[in-house]
This record gives structure tokens, sequence and C-alpha cells, in this order.
């Protein structure tokens, strides 16, 4: 029997994703020597929270860690892209294992036509930094480290997203944040990406979300 693919569709992209369990495949949210304690951005994940606490959503991601590990899961993916766009990896979890990040590489660069968005804070680990390299050195491929800040802080040319409060009086904007940011619209948009794409734009070198 082939294994069919479990691709997540949000409501607030415009495409689909492919996800993990948040926190147990996300490395990068906690502090280190802290026995756990998640940065900021993470310490409220909206991937725990909501439906993501659902049986069947959880039950998507669990079958994910498994799938990628089979041998025909870069062919069932580069499949599933032949009508595809735009495309994001992880709207939860991230990149765990070295082997995972090599096949995303794989697909994204036998998937010229399509645009792939890939947050993720497994760059504070060296073993995975060859490979980011190779995915940014891609065209279609917009790589973007996220700062663990939620006041808007972050470090220039190494951060492509951080979070910014919700109320303008708490967030005082440096020249190179106002220089270089785009400020993520979707709250006004229902939570909707809606026609923007930026956070696939690799001309665009810093994304900033409001904090819900």
């Amino acid at each position: 029997m082939k294994t069919q693919l479990k691709i997540s569709k949000t409501s607030k992209m415009p495409c689909g994703s492919w996800s993990l369990q948040a926190i147990s495949t996300c490395a990068g949210s906690v502090i280190p020597f802290t026995k756990g304690k998640l940065v900021d951005a993470c310490s409220k994940c909206y991937a725990t929270q909501g439906f993501y606490r659902m049986k069947t959503v959880k039950d998507v991601r669990i079958n994910n860690k498994e799938d990628w590990q089979r041998p025909d899961f870069e062919a069932r993916m580069i499949a599933y892209l032949d009508t595809e766009r735009y495309f994001r990896w992880f709207d939860s979890g991230d990149i765990y294992k070295v082997a995972l990040a090599q096949k995303i590489y794989n697909i994204c660069k036998k998937t010229p036509w399509v645009k792939h968005w890939i947050p993720t804070r497994s760059y504070k680990f060296k073993k995975y930094l060859p490979i980011f390299n190779k995915l940014k050195a891609l065209p279609n491929v917009s790589v973007r480290y996220s700062s663990d800040s939620i006041k808007g802080e972050y470090t220039e040319g190494l951060h492509g997203s951080t979070i910014i409060p919700k109320d303008p009086k708490d967030f005082e904007p440096s020249p190179e944040f106002i220089r270089e940011a785009f400020i993520c619209g979707a709250r006004y948009r229902k939570g909707s990406c809606g026609p923007c794409r930026a956070c696939w734009d690799k001309e665009i070198p810093l994304i900033a979300y409001v904090q819900q």
C-alpha cells in the first residue's frame, strides 16, 4: 500500500505545509542549561494551543516524523509539489535531524518552480549550517532564522524574522529595523496572508510578526 503524504492546510496560508510536533522537535526553542525553559518567542507557542492539541492534528505530525525517514519520501514530496507554486516547511516543529535537512534540500533543489519558506531555530547548532547554507543559496528558497525575542530584537545579517509587541508604545525600533523590516499585515486580514508573499521573498531580509 502506498504511503500518503500528510500535508497541513492552515487557514492563514495560501499553500500547504509539512509539519512536525512542536517543542519535541524544536531543540532551538530551549534555553541552554535551564532544564527545558523555553525562549520568549516559544513560551506561548501557537502550535501547542487550540486545534493543534486535537488528536487528529497531533497524529499527522507523529506520522510525519516517521514518514520522512522512508526511502520514497523525497519522490512523493516532489510529486505533490508538481502543481504547487508556494510551500512552507514547518508551521509547527523544526528540523531536528541532519538527514531531514538533507532531504529537504534535495526536494527544494528538484522543485525550482516552487518558492519554499523554511523558518527555523536549528541554526543554533553547527551541524546544520552546511546544509542551511546550501538551502539559502537556492534561488527558490527563503530560509529564515527566527529570533528568540518578542520585543523586536534580532541580529542583523543573521535573523530573518522576529516578533514585535502588539502595542506600538512597547516598541522602539532601531534604525536597522526601520530599514530592513517588513511588518506582517495578517492581523488586518483576520490572520490570513491574503495576497502577501513576503515570507517567501528572499529580497526581504526581515519579517516582523506582531505578537498575538
